[in-house]
């Protein structure tokens, strides 16, 4: 393939991510606005929908096989191929937490929520946001654009240790309250995952733009937390 085919392959690449990621975010809200409102119709189809979303993902992948095994890419574009493949990955692993908060809201059925809820509806703009500004700097290729997003995603990791213990406070007040709680926690642990999804976005971003493989953010696990 010369090499004006390739940029034309690449650039193509790209674009088909960009509007994969955005579908992905837009999913995330989805999610939670249907365990907000307990809208079961929007949970069935946002789980009837990530098949469509995994073939997404397969097909970026495919293209992205056959560019490796059979353009011989030079350094830098081994590096985009690379990370777009990684990136697709990752954005499927998204959809799929968000999938999770559906599942949640129809697992619950009709019982109250055991709180109005606060800090995952912020937890979920925050992946939104997050992952809008991650895509943006893979496709402006700044790395320094995604080291400032990794940082983000500390705010959600307190977020949901805010949520763990105040749902464990729950629990310790009135012990039959463990179900719903676990069910909230459960879309927090979705949620902080997603987040973690997302810094793994940047990472990869950095790599395109430098070559450099670093972890950015090296969690405290939660169980390691102090709850007070």
């Amino acid at each position: 393939m010369p090499r004006t085919n390739l940029d034309i392959e690449l650039s193509n690449l790209k674009l088909q991510l960009l509007e994969y990621g955005s579908r992905v975010k837009d999913v995330i809200g989805y999610g939670m606005d249907a365990l907000k409102t307990r809208d079961r119709a929007m949970a069935e189809s946002i789980i009837q929908n990530d098949a469509r979303l995994n073939e997404t993902r397969y097909a970026l992948e495919e293209q992205c096989y056959s560019l490796l095994a059979t353009q011989s890419p030079m350094a830098h574009d081994l590096r985009d191929i690379i990370s777009i493949l990684l990136i697709a990955i990752e954005l499927e692993r998204i959809a799929d937490h968000a999938k999770n908060l559906a599942e949640i809201c129809i697992f619950m059925g009709n019982e109250p929520l055991l709180k109005p809820l606060i800090d995952l509806p912020r937890m979920s703009e925050l992946c939104q946001l997050m992952l809008s500004r991650a895509l943006d700097a893979f496709a402006r290729g700044d790395a320094e654009a995604a080291q400032a997003v990794a940082a983000m995603d500390d705010e959600i990791d307190s977020l949901y240790k805010q949520v763990l213990r105040e749902l464990m406070s729950c629990i310790v007040q009135d012990p039959h309250a463990f179900t719903r709680a676990m069910n909230l926690l459960f879309a927090g642990h979705n949620l902080e995952r997603a987040g973690d999804c997302i810094t793994n976005i940047a990472e990869r971003v950095i790599y395109a733009k430098t070559g450099e493989l670093a972890e950015l953010n090296v969690e405290e696990p939660v169980s390691a937390v102090t709850l007070k």
